[in-house]
């Protein structure tokens, strides 16, 4: 019973009220005008974008969020591959407010969950950065290196395992895989 209680503790305190304001995209497979003005199409698209400024020399996109929308970073990757290019790194920009994070733990953040690796435990509040690992968001070099700072089998797959449910996960939840 004392396990269970400190589970539930543990994921209530890794609840979060975080809000991701905006995400920073650098495509790959650019070479126009015309490339970047079908990505800012296709990301506009989107209803929970506010705005999207596109920066043509480096390949890369501000995507500023709606205020309180929920967004799955998902779509816009996908939305980038549907305008033909692909994603080459992605980062977003949360606010934290009082967020305890464990490293290879897992925090909700407005109905998403993310993946805390290769970290130090800590506390945050304030605006940070956090880049995204999963497979399609950095090189499959990259994907491969981040793999050694996880135990947990859902880095593979981007969902929860069983390996999860000790942090209230449910089997087959979409995990997206962090670090600051």
């Amino acid at each position: 019973m004392k396990t269970f209680l400190s589970i539930a503790i543990l994921f209530v305190a890794l609840t979060t009220q975080a809000q991701i304001q905006k995400v920073s995209l650098q495509a790959s497979g650019l070479t126009c005008s015309m490339c970047s003005k079908a990505i800012y199409k296709s990301l506009m698209s989107l209803d929970y974008v506010e705005s999207v400024e596109p920066n043509i020399s480096n390949s890369t996109f501000e995507i500023k969020i709606k205020p309180a929308a929920k967004f799955e970073v998902d779509d816009i990757k996908k939305k980038v591959e549907d305008a033909g290019f692909f994603v080459a790194n992605l980062s977003a920009n949360m606010h934290f407010e009082n967020t305890v994070l464990v490293n290879d733990g897992h925090v909700d953040v407005n109905g998403s969950t993310f993946h805390f690796i290769n970290i130090k435990n800590q506390t945050l509040t304030g605006d940070k950065a956090i880049k995204l690992l999963d497979k399609g968001f950095v090189s499959a070099k990259q994907y491969k290196l981040n793999n050694k700072f996880t135990v947990k089998e859902c880095y593979k797959t981007g969902l929860a395992a069983a390996c999860c449910s000790k942090d209230g996960l449910k089997e087959g939840t979409r995990i997206y895989h962090v670090t600051l």
